[in-house]
C-alpha cells in the first residue's frame, strides 16, 4: 500500500464522530475540519477520512455548508483518495431523506439513505470482507437504509460467523465507502 503522508478527517461532535484512535495513529500527518461549519483545503491531501457517526441529526449544517460539500465531491471526482464510513458513507450519497424532507449531500455516489422513522432498521454486527487482495475487518450499526433497492457491492461481506451479510462495499474511482466501520485491514 502506498504511503499515506497527510489524511484530511471530518470531525465534529456528532455528525463524524466515530473514529478509532488507532486509525488515527497509523495514518500519517492528520488534520481535521467540520463539514458543518468548514470548507476543506485539498492541496497536499493524500487522503480524505469521512468516519461515522450521525449526519442525519445534522442535516440543515450539512446543506448549508454546500462550499464544503462541493469541495468533497471535486475531490473524489479528481481521483483523490477517500475512505468514507457509515455516516461519512451517507455524507458522499445524493441525499439523505427523513420526516422532515429530503437534503442533498455531496452526490459522489447516486444513492438515497432513508432516516426515516418508519424506515428505520438496526442492522448490527462484525463484519470481514477481501478487496484487492486484502482482508477488512470492521463493525456495522446503523438505523438508516438505502432507500428501495440495496445496491450492488463490489465484494462479498461476511459477518463474524461466516455468514454473507447484504452490507454492500462501494468503489468508485478512489473512493472506497460502506456502513462498516473498518478497525482492521490486513
Amino acid at each position: 500500500m502506498e504511503e499515506i503522508l497527510n489524511t484530511l478527517i471530518a470531525r465534529t461532535e456528532e455528525s463524524f464522530s466515530f473514529i478509532y484512535q488507532e486509525n488515527i495513529d497509523r495514518l500519517g500527518n492528520v488534520c481535521f475540519f467540520n463539514p458543518e461549519t468548514d470548507v476543506p483545503d485539498f492541496r497536499n491531501v493524500d487522503l480524505l477520512y469521512l468516519p461515522g457517526g450521525y449526519p442525519e441529526k445534522h442535516l440543515k449544517a450539512l446543506v448549508a455548508n454546500e462550499a464544503c460539500r462541493d469541495a468533497v465531491k471535486a475531490f473524489a471526482e479528481q481521483e483523490g483518495r477517500v475512505v468514507a464510513e457509515c455516516g461519512g458513507m451517507m455524507y458522499l450519497c445524493r441525499s439523505i431523506v427523513t420526516d422532515d424532507g429530503e437534503f442533498p449531500m455531496c452526490g459522489v455516489l447516486p444513492y438515497v439513505i432513508t432516516a426515516r422513522k418508519a424506515d428505520r432498521k438496526l442492522s448490527l454486527g462484525y463484519r470481514r470482507f477481501i478487496l484487492d487482495g486484502r482482508e477488512f475487518r470492521g463493525h456495522e450499526f446503523h438505523y438508516t437504509q438505502f432507500l428501495g433497492e440495496v445496491p450492488k457491492s463490489v465484494v462479498q461481506v461476511y459477518d463474524a460467523k461466516g455468514n454473507p451479510v447484504e452490507t454492500p462495499v462501494f468503489k468508485y474511482k478512489n473512493v472506497l465507502s460502506s456502513y462498516t466501520h473498518l478497525y482492521q485491514i490486513r
